[in-house]
């Protein structure tokens, strides 16, 4: 018996399958159902590489889908001209095991990381969705010019595409060479000159894999403060001093105790965080506009298999 060959899908066309609208409604749903533990998501399994390399398996699975990310990630490619990230996200029928489709990782990774950004901007800042009772923000503020923040740009384009854009980087001229590149993925992308954060900004999205705060100043119950670059203990992006004040939400609760470097640096009480499917649930009520909000996102192999199911819908569609 012959078997269809599975479709591939390079970068361009798994941007394509996954919308961010369709991502950040897939997200709420993901998040409660692997809270609720409708979703398995174990702790990704990391081998080592040559020269520093690492290589990241994150499976999960649900009733109606399985998934494997496989990703490798070579710091000395950069001199060799080739992407520091590698990797897969394949989709598996939850019954027979067979491969569905194969989905290009860095794209699945990047787009719904910042889709999970999007739906903390909705839940905690405003917007068509939002519940938060608060406006849609007007002005964001993107600290770091990586890949991350390019996914933001796109992301906010097309949710909030009313809303300017501020991009801080690690020098001027690195914002912007990153707003120049930019350009056209938003109305209104500004490179952010001086080192002093507007008051007119709304929402601050700190995407860098820094080991010191790139932003540190006291909570602000009009601004939300997100913190998405910081992925292991001795990474630190939001500092002390926004950390304590603030309500303190994640994306994942076992996750952020592992790897949320901002919120373990400054010993945070782990029974005052929030998890932000109790909020889609209903479990916990949102909190009012008078309270200074820091949602942080860890990421894990749950998000990705929300991805795929937008995905697995598109492909349906046509």
């Amino acid at each position: 018996m012959t078997h269809p060959a599975t479709p591939i899908f390079d970068a361009a066309a798994t941007a394509r399958l996954t919308p961010y609208a369709e991502l950040v409604e897939a997200l709420k749903t993901a998040s409660v159902d692997y809270a609720q533990q409708r979703i398995a998501s174990p702790e990704r399994l990391v081998v080592p590489l040559n020269e520093g390399g690492i290589m990241l398996s994150m499976p999960a699975t649900a009733p109606d889908l399985g998934i494997h990310k496989l990703v490798n990630v070579c710091p000395a490619n950069g001199p060799r001209g080739l992407p520091t990230i590698h990797g897969k996200v394949m989709a598996f029928d939850a019954d027979t095991g067979e491969t569905l489709f194969i989905l290009d990782g860095p794209t699945v990774t990047g787009r719904r990381t910042a889709a999970m950004s999007m739906l903390g901007v909705q839940t905690f800042n405003g917007g068509a969705s939002s519940a938060s009772g608060r406006p849609a923000p007007q002005e964001f503020l993107l600290i770091g010019t990586g890949t991350q923040s390019a996914n933001h740009v796109e992301a906010i384009g097309e949710l909030f595409p009313d809303a300017r854009i501020w991009v801080k980087g690690s020098a001027p001229a690195k914002a912007q060479a990153f707003c120049d590149a930019q350009r056209g993925k938003a109305r209104d992308l500004q490179p952010l000159a001086g080192p002093d954060v507007p008051a007119s900004v709304d929402v601050v999205i700190a995407l860098t894999t820094s080991r010191q705060a790139v932003y540190d100043e006291a909570p602000r119950a009009e601004r939300l403060v997100i913190g998405v670059g910081a992925f292991t203990p001795t990474m630190l992006e939001i500092g002390s001093r926004t950390v304590h004040g603030s309500a303190l939400f994640v994306d994942d609760l076992a996750g952020a105790r592992h790897e949320a470097g901002d919120f373990i640096q400054a010993g945070v009480d782990w029974a005052k965080v929030t998890g932000i499917a109790a909020l889609m649930d209903g479990s916990t009520p949102r909190p009012t506009g008078s309270t200074p909000v820091l949602f942080k996102s860890v990421g894990c192999a749950a998000w990705d298999l929300g991805a795929c199911r937008v995905a697995r819908a598109a492909l349906q569609r046509n």
